[in-house]
């Protein structure tokens, strides 16, 4: 079975990559190429893995009581480009102690 931990890793590596196919690809195709549809396909995708992303940082941080501190710095993550890999990093350390 699953720790929490353990999903939200897997979610935010997925929200990650969902988060560069829409910038590195589907926008470029949108603008670049006209095809506006890219967007909307990635664009949803993208939207579905980030609230499932934030549902599961506020439940481990209820779960394992961590600070707000670390809750922003994941948040925050989670918006820049590569951010949930840093996220991934951080979690993992934090599974093998």
């Amino acid at each position: 079975m699953q720790s929490i931990i353990e999903k939200f890793r897997i979610v935010g590596f997925i929200e990650g990559i969902s988060y560069l196919v829409l910038l590195l690809i589907a926008m470029p195709l949108k603008y670049i190429y006209g095809m506006p549809e890219a967007v909307k396909v990635v664009g949803m995708a993208h939207g579905v893995l980030f609230i499932l992303f934030v549902l599961l940082l506020a439940l481990s941080a209820k779960q394992h009581q961590w600070s707000l501190k670390f809750n922003s710095l994941m948040f925050v993550a989670s918006l820049i480009p590569f951010g949930t890999f840093y996220t991934d990093r951080r979690l993992k350390a934090m599974q093998t102690v």
